[in-house]
């Protein structure tokens, strides 16, 4: 019988801080994908627009990626903190983040050539995080999604 020591159990306990981190990357690397197209100039997310209108003929302009887009940075923190975010504080707070970091995506377009920041980008990015949350309170997607993020 292998007896538990104060050590191993720090070991343990350090390696579960770190596996439960790293479940963090997706959220970490989606949020970097919004910051490199918030990168992008007026002109250069222009020019993306005719090649969306032929999939998409009802698109007018790149609105729309605001709510998906922070649909899948709500849908990446859920990941992250797993189980834990079936709690209503929780979708709160997620909602929450994706607005703050919303805020500081608007902050940063205000330094890049032919690009505002608009408020309403910020309530549309909040509108996608709590669609996730929403969506993932019903008792049938949580059955499943927890299967992936337990």
């Amino acid at each position: 019988m292998k007896q538990t020591t104060p050590n191993n159990r720090n070991r343990s306990a350090s390696q579960w801080t770190v596996r439960r981190l790293l479940r963090f990357i997706p959220a970490v690397v989606w949020m970097a994908v919004i910051f490199a197209l918030s990168s992008r100039t007026g002109d250069e997310i222009g020019a993306f627009l005719p090649f969306f209108q032929r999939m998409f003929p009802f698109m007018t302009d790149f609105n729309w990626g605001h709510f998906v887009s922070y649909f899948i940075l709500a849908m990446t923190l859920d990941y992250g903190i797993g189980a834990k975010a079936d709690r209503l504080p929780v979708k709160a707070a997620i909602v929450l983040i994706a607005g703050l970091y919303g805020i500081s995506d608007e902050y940063h377009q205000s330094f890049v050539g032919g690009r505002t920041p608009d408020w309403i980008d910020v309530r549309n990015d909040m509108i996608g995080a709590a669609i996730w949350t929403a969506a993932i309170a019903i008792p049938a997607l949580r059955k499943r999604w927890r299967k992936l993020a337990p």
